[in-house]
């Protein structure tokens, strides 16, 4: 039997299981873990849980420790680190002038690696750019372009609802999004009211999306001919969350009535 823990490095990212050993761990405790690129710094995101290790894909990392005093000052001296070389980083992409948009610095726990976070529009020769930030820092360097909705994430920002972005709060992962969804939905199909702040269709359509198909099967479709109360009409909208639709008659009136006022289908 293993005991499991679930860490999770950033706020909104993946969480990864670990090995907790004999460590009593707690939902939000601050652990330095094993990783592939060395110590880790990351929070508790998933109680700890027996699993028996037939079931374990792989072998997993090992808790190194407790968060100490010394692991946060070190944790601060990582995020100036990172200040510092996005700063340089940007005035060296300048001087180049490569066309390239750097967004983030990341420095692993023992400072001995920086990645650097860019986003563009094509490949991007940055090998001389690479050997200025080695010679500058002394340290691993990994230059990762990424696309445009990870950048959003990793950045964060207000949407259009008034509250933190979804992706940099809560999304694990980046789910399918569809403009079908939105006609599902009966939104504006207009481009500035469905894209969020990265420019692509916003998360949450998906949301509500298996709600409204599975009420929408339920619902007469717009363009049926119906009859009620004696009255003929078509279905010119729907209203699935209300569960009613409205119907116009043949003299032009419109009304919206239950979908269970309905009797008589034709057509």
């Amino acid at each position: 039997m293993k005991k499991v823990v679930g860490v999770r490095f950033k706020p909104a990212g993946k969480i990864y299981d670990f090995d907790s050993g004999a460590f009593v761990l707690n939902l939000g405790d601050t652990v330095i873990v094993e990783t592939e690129h060395g110590l880790g710094f990351g929070t508790v995101a998933a109680a700890p849980v027996q699993m028996e290790e037939e079931t374990l894909a792989n072998p997993l990392k090992k808790v190194f420790r407790v968060a100490t005093e010394n692991d946060f000052k070190q944790q601060e001296n990582n995020l100036l680190l990172e200040k510092q070389a996005h700063d340089f980083c940007q005035e060296q992409i300048e001087i180049l002038k490569l066309d390239m948009n750097l967004f983030s610095v990341e420095s692993t726990f023992d400072a001995n690696k920086l990645t650097f976070f860019f986003t563009a529009e094509g490949r991007v020769d940055f090998r001389q750019l690479v050997k200025i930030l080695v010679k500058q820092f002394r340290s691993r360097i990994e230059m990762r372009q990424v696309g445009i909705r990870n950048q959003a994430k990793m950045c964060g920002g207000i949407g259009r609802c008034g509250r933190q972005l979804c992706c940099a709060t809560f999304l694990a992962k980046f789910e399918p999004v569809s403009i079908r969804m939105a006609k599902e939905q009966g939104l504006s199909l207009n481009p500035t009211k469905i894209s969020g702040q990265c420019g692509r269709l916003m998360c949450c359509l998906t949301f509500e999306n298996d709600t409204y198909v599975h009420l929408r099967q339920k619902a007469p479709k717009i363009g049926l001919q119906v009859c009620i109360n004696g009255r003929s009409g078509k279905v010119v909208r729907q209203n699935v969350i209300c569960n009613r639709v409205a119907v116009q008659y043949e003299d032009g009136v419109e009304t919206e009535v239950g979908i269970d006022e309905i009797k008589n289908l034709d057509g």
